[in-house]
């Protein structure tokens, strides 16, 4: 039984596109381009300037404490001197439902939302943010119930009460609609607009700065604070920022029908049935266990995430084998990322680029290093990056294509930096921020250097035998915030980041983690040195 489920990527990009209604007639006849747009906050616009980050957030109430909320006061404190903050996806746990924004998001968040001293009473499609607030979706942005489940859901069967209540999963009545809840929650959902002459008044009212590529929308905070798509592009202070949805690249590649292919199937079939069994135990658990004592409910809170994290790796192996499934991936958007790219290189006006998504290419989170999903949107981002290198040649004169990476999904702070990989992302700095939130992960075992095998038919066969093959380092975690401890000593440090971006070419960036760590039982924070990139 799989708690969530994943809508195939053509359905995602189908659906999006229904709901910005991507590139019709009245938006071409404009010369509009739905994936830019200018921030317009009547500031200065200066070459020093600091945005905040958070990521994997969207969770409520955890029997009494709020690690959201914590995180979301020290981003507060900092807010003045900030001019926006990036989100890194996973806005609203468990699937994304609109039932869960004013627990999991607006009552966090408040004081980033005009009218957010009254809480209960603002719409999570009404949204309007006194604040920048710029995020991308989440794979739990996208999550839908299976339809048993919620059928179960809506009834007061043992079951629901089982998920509902003991293991608080964040589960209510019905998912997020194909990624509908965060469409009309963040972005310009233009399909609302369907009376005579209203779409023709909304874009002449909203969509008014005038870029190189064209028309776009103007984000105005404390007026208009809607997104053009669910990837964007904007500019600061010479930095191109580019907002990525990993949702629809991280497809995992057709296993071979090869002999090291169905070596491969058999071991992820052992693999799936023993998850599976290791779920049925953890449930039962579960059931013995009184949430109105403290240790029980310190066990209960573990399971929880466990949970949590089966059913994510139960969900990457399906994806691998699914028997009538196809390599999908997003080529438009590739595409899109890729002239982008190379137009920010030939622009003179541009000092660096930023590009930040949900999925991380390099990881060592304990749970995500290995997943055939983080595998897949490091291999599509390569392909994107090795083009613009080709296309970029001399220009880049040894800097990386892009100065850095943005990432969330691994629940931990982590920053990674990448060596000769032998393509375009060689040297790029990587920072996961995904502890914002909900449940904090461990770092692998195996310890903080990534591997690969030294050429592409070796990196191709080790990845189709579900190995890592250890000749050739790709990259190194210089540092690592995540879960740590045992039992009743057992860490959670929950974080978010402040980054300034200094003047000069190319950019420097001071990189300042922001962690309140919950540890026996009392919150506290905790002082990480900053760093320069």
């Amino acid at each position: 039984m799989k708690f969530v489920s994943d809508p195939r990527i053509t359905v995602k990009i189908r659906k999006m596109n229904e709901r910005v209604r991507w590139q019709e007639k009245s938006i071409a006849d404009r010369g509009i381009d739905q994936t830019k747009m200018v921030l317009d906050d009547r500031t200065d616009d200066c070459p020093e300037f600091s945005f905040l980050v958070a990521g994997d957030s969207g969770t409520g109430n955890h029997r009494g404490h709020n690690p959201q909320r914590q995180v979301a006061e020290l981003m507060l404190r900092e807010r003045q001197s900030c001019r926006f903050a990036l989100h890194t996806g996973d806005v609203v746990y468990l699937v994304g439902s609109s039932e869960y924004y004013l627990q999991n998001f607006i009552r966090p968040y408040r004081e980033f939302i005009v009218g957010g001293e009254q809480p209960s009473r603002i719409a999570y499609d009404r949204m309007v943010f006194n604040f920048p607030f710029l995020p991308v979706p989440g794979n739990h942005d996208y999550y839908d119930l299976p339809i048993f489940y919620g059928i179960l859901s809506a009834t007061a069967l043992p079951l629901r009460r089982l998920l509902g209540s003991k293991l608080d999963l964040d589960v209510g009545w019905h998912g997020s609609e194909i990624g509908n809840a965060y469409a009309k929650a963040f972005l310009d959902y233009l399909r609302a607009h369907k009376l005579p002459g209203e779409l023709d008044r909304h874009l002449d009212a909203h969509y008014t700065a005038s870029t190189s590529t064209g028309r776009c929308i103007r984000y105005q905070p404390g007026r208009f604070t809607r997104l053009p798509n669910r990837y964007y592009t904007f500019r600061s202070g010479g930095i191109d920022f580019f907002a990525l949805d990993s949702n629809t690249f991280n497809e995992p590649l057709p296993i071979p029908k090869t002999k090291e292919g169905e070596i491969r199937r058999q071991n992820l079939e052992l693999d799936r049935q023993k998850l599976e069994q290791e779920k049925l135990e953890m449930l039962e658990m579960s059931d013995r266990l009184n949430p109105e004592i403290p240790e029980a409910a310190e066990k209960l809170d573990d399971l929880s995430a466990k949970l949590e994290q089966l059913d994510e790796i139960l969900m990457d192996i399906d994806k691998q084998l699914s028997p009538d499934r196809t390599a999908s991936t997003d080529v438009e958007q590739l595409e899109w990322l890729k002239r982008r790219l190379i137009a920010s290189w030939a622009d003179s006006d541009v000092r660096g680029r930023v590009m930040y998504l949900h999925h991380p290419p390099y990881v060592t989170e304990a749970t995500k290093w290995n997943q055939a999903q983080t595998l897949a949107v490091r291999l599509r981002l390569r392909e994107v990056l090795d083009a613009v290198a080709d296309a970029v040649g001399e220009e880049a004169r040894g800097r990386p294509l892009v100065d850095l990476v943005l990432t969330g999904h691994a629940h931990c702070l982590e920053y990674l930096r990448t060596g000769d990989t032998g393509h375009g992302d060689s040297g790029i700095n990587w920072i996961v921020c995904g502890g914002s939130g909900h449940s904090l992960r461990r770092q692998r075992p195996e310890g903080p250097i990534l591997q690969e095998a030294s050429s592409p038919e070796a990196y191709r066969l080790a990845r189709e035998a579900g190995a890592e093959t250890a000749s050739r380092r790709v990259a190194e975690s210089l540092l690592f915030v995540g879960r740590s401890g045992e039992g009743s000593h057992k860490r959670r440090p929950y974080s978010c980041l402040r980054i300034d971006v200094l003047d000069g070419t190319p950019p420097k960036f001071r990189v300042r983690p922001l962690v309140v760590e919950r540890f026996e039982g009392k919150w506290q924070e905790i002082a990480i040195e900053p760093f320069v990139i």
